[in-house]
Parts: C-alpha cells; structure tokens; sequence
C-alpha cells in the first residue's frame, strides 16, 4: 500500500495549489479519501473528505469551505485537493488518508503560504 502526496510548494497569500495524491496496492474506488493537515505546533486536522465510489459526496472543515474543492480520479486512482484563496494560516503539511476498514496515510506534502 502506497499513499504518494505531491503539489505542495511556496506561494503567496491569495494564490492556488494543487495538490495531488496517488494511490496504490489498494482497490483505491472502495476507499474513502481524505486530506489533513498539520501546522507546527498543532494538531491533525480533518481539511476535506470524499465518499468512494463516484464520490458524489464530499465535506470541508469551515476553515476552508468555498476556497478549497477535493475530488477524486478512480481510473488515475487520484485523489486532488485544488487549494484558492491562499492564506498564510493554511501553512501546513498535508497529507492523503484513505479509509475503509483500515486507514492509510501518505507521507505528506509541505505548503507555504508567505509573501
């Protein structure tokens, strides 16, 4: 099982980033997909989660509602977090969790949001 984040990068306050998680060694469409994030010092927290299959549901922290959009790819076994509105508030590691029985967690992509 393999969970690979990519995407992250500098930019500053305002600007977009895609983030971009592959999958692999797991029926990736069964999955449900995550993304959180970490700021030093603080604790996980839940960012945006899409429901399997089609993933004709999905759900956002309040912090980020109306700025950020997940969505997933289940023939790329894919899932993106497209990121607007930057804010330097959302610096912070992030990373791609998928969740069934069990949960995988990727290894986490940086995002810096500074001018």
């Amino acid at each position: 099982v393999q969970l690979v984040e990519s995407g992250g990068d500098l930019v500053q306050p305002g600007g977009s980033l895609r983030l971009s998680c592959a999958a692999s060694g797991f029926t990736f469409s069964l999955f449900v997909m995550s993304w959180y994030r970490q700021a030093p010092g603080k604790e996980r927290e839940l960012v945006a989660t899409i429901t399997s299959g089609s993933g004709s549901s999905t759900s956002y922290a309040d912090s980020v509602k109306g700025r950020f959009t997940i969505s997933r790819d289940n023939v790329k076994n894919t899932v993106y977090l497209q990121m607007n509105s930057l804010k330097p508030e959302d610096t912070a590691v992030y990373y791609c969790k998928a969740q069934r029985a069990v949960g995988y967690w990727g290894q986490g992509t940086q995002v810096t949001v500074s001018s």
